[in-house]
């Protein structure tokens, strides 16, 4: 097993017991890394800005190139306590939970029925249906081919270079945002939202918020949805666990990583929205577990 990515000491959120498939993720790699031209952090800043915790939908073939997918293989992930001490069985676990608890919302609140997004976990960089993408452009999920992109050294990045805590849920907040664009897929509201359009009050920030919101619902209900044998596949959340998702959704707001990029905040250019509202659209989903609730957002905002 690698080593777990920055986590408290003797945190624990899977139930040690629950069942976990090895293959839910396609673990890919190493493949050949290709850095974005021009690199720094101003450059490093603008590809989040464009694609970290994105819908998918933006051509990411101009930002890498000369990428190998690699042999292609499952996990070594089958209990809960495996999440609790590893980067990669935590991204397995989260899918896992994600799976189960739309399963069953999607179809009572929406109306439509809920498949199973493709995941994979790649190393270094990796090809797609949107094109080629490498660790520096952060998690993604592709409506091309309906599939969650994440190099789980990310998780590292998200503490060590944006300043969120270093609790489970704050990487888990992460896959469960992606797990939202796949909702909103099947859902059609990635065709609808317009979420092309940029700015603090277009589209693409509303789509974005909504799956902040959706990524909130799941945790509402994370401690009761169940694996195959009955076992709840994480522990009751706390406060602290709750505290920690709200620090990686305020870290990835675009004034934060616009400040850290230029110095500068330019709402007209916000793809993902404000720290404040990030944070207000999981507290939204966390709070109601409403999806007519987060459907709201791209009509209301938060």
């Amino acid at each position: 097993m690698k080593v777990p990515y920055l986590l408290r000491s003797g945190v624990m959120t899977f139930s040690d017991g629950s069942h976990l498939d090895p293959d839910r993720v396609r673990r890919r790699g190493p493949g050949r890394t290709t850095a974005i031209a021009g690199g720094g952090i101003g450059t490093l800043v603008v590809a989040l800005l464009a694609i970290f915790l994105g819908n998918g939908s933006i051509d990411l073939s101009g930002l890498t190139s000369g990428s190998d997918a690699g042999d292609e293989s499952g996990t070594d992930c089958t209990a809960g306590a495996d999440a609790n001490r590893d980067a990669e069985c935590r991204y397995v676990a989260t899918l896992e939970s994600t799976d189960a608890y739309w399963a069953k919302t999607l179809p009572d609140q929406a109306g439509v029925r809920y498949t199973e997004p493709e995941a994979v976990s790649f190393s270094g960089s990796t090809s797609s249906g949107c094109g080629t993408a490498s660790s520096a452009t952060g998690p993604f999920y592709c409506p091309s081919d309906g599939t969650v992109y994440l190099d789980v050294a990310f998780f590292d990045d998200l503490t060590s270079q944006y300043g969120a805590n270093g609790g489970p849920l704050a990487q888990e907040y992460v896959v469960a945002h992606e797990v939202g664009h796949h909702v909103q897929d099947l859902t059609g509201v990635l065709d609808r939202a317009g979420g092309h359009a940029v700015g603090a009050d277009e589209g693409s920030v509303r789509t974005e918020l909504m799956a902040d919101c959706l990524g909130g619902m799941w945790a509402h209900g994370a401690s009761s949805t169940k694996d195959a044998s009955g076992t709840p596949f994480l522990e009751k959340l706390t406060q602290q666990d709750v505290a920690d998702a709200l620090s990686a959704a305020a870290a990835v707001g675009d004034d934060r990583l616009q400040r850290a990029g230029t110095g500068h905040v330019d709402p007209d250019s916000w793809t993902h929205g404000s720290a404040a509202q990030r944070e207000a659209a999981f507290r939204l989903g966390y709070s109601t577990g409403s999806y007519d609730r987060c459907a709201a957002i791209l009509t209301k905002g938060v």
